[in-house]
């Protein structure tokens, strides 16, 4: 399961560097895949769609910090739990119930973001 961040965000960016995929955007920042990750040429999201890395998306929120789903993988390999969560100061980084995902999903996507 992918993580959100819930409207009770108070912006104040703590989660964004702790992030190990760089899923977590600003408010109103377009966003790609190729930030923060080593893929190179093109990607495959999780409902199928092939994408350029380079490709800009429009902003998820333009009113709190967001997450990527397609980026984000609860920080599996690479810490015990989700670093956006533990550094909330709000607790306003919770599961997302849109993106339920296995391990073996969110480990996959790792290794597909950071080749």
């Amino acid at each position: 399961m992918a993580i959100r961040i819930t409207d009770e965000c108070i912006n104040c960016g703590a989660c964004e560097p702790e992030c190990p995929n760089n899923a977590i955007y600003e408010s109103g920042v377009e966003w790609r895949i190729k930030d923060g990750t080593s893929v190179e040429g093109s990607y495959t999201l999780t409902d199928g769609t092939v994408i350029g890395v380079d490709d800009k998306f429009p902003p998820i929120s333009s009113e709190v910090y967001y997450i990527v789903p397609d980026k984000c993988t609860e920080c599996m390999g690479f810490h015990e739990e989700p670093q956006c969560a533990a550094v909330c100061p709000v607790d306003c980084c919770v599961p997302d119930p849109e993106h339920v995902e296995t391990e073996a999903v969110l480990l996959d996507r790792k290794s597909r973001l950071h080749i």
